[in-house]
């Protein structure tokens, strides 16, 4: 198990797929198993198609946009 805030810090500016072990009262991931992280969106999608875990979570660990400001991600599969 492994803290989502340990997560976020490790790989800053990335995907990342994991399995959620423990939620907080509002639903919130707290203790986390990393299933795979990547700059490319499209190769957690790939994680995410062949995994077989039941309660999982998709987050972006970069920056939030500031209000006003647009963001595309692109990714080729």
């Amino acid at each position: 198990m492994v803290n989502v805030e340990k997560i976020k810090k490790r790989y800053r500016d990335e995907w990342v797929l994991v399995e959620v072990i423990e939620e907080d009262e509002l639903g919130q991931p707290i203790d986390v198993e990393l299933i795979a992280h990547s700059k490319s969106r499209g190769d957690t999608y790939d994680a995410m198609r062949k995994t077989k875990a039941k309660d999982i979570a998709h987050f972006y660990t970069g920056e939030i946009p500031q209000k006003g400001y647009a963001v595309v991600f692109y990714d080729h599969i």
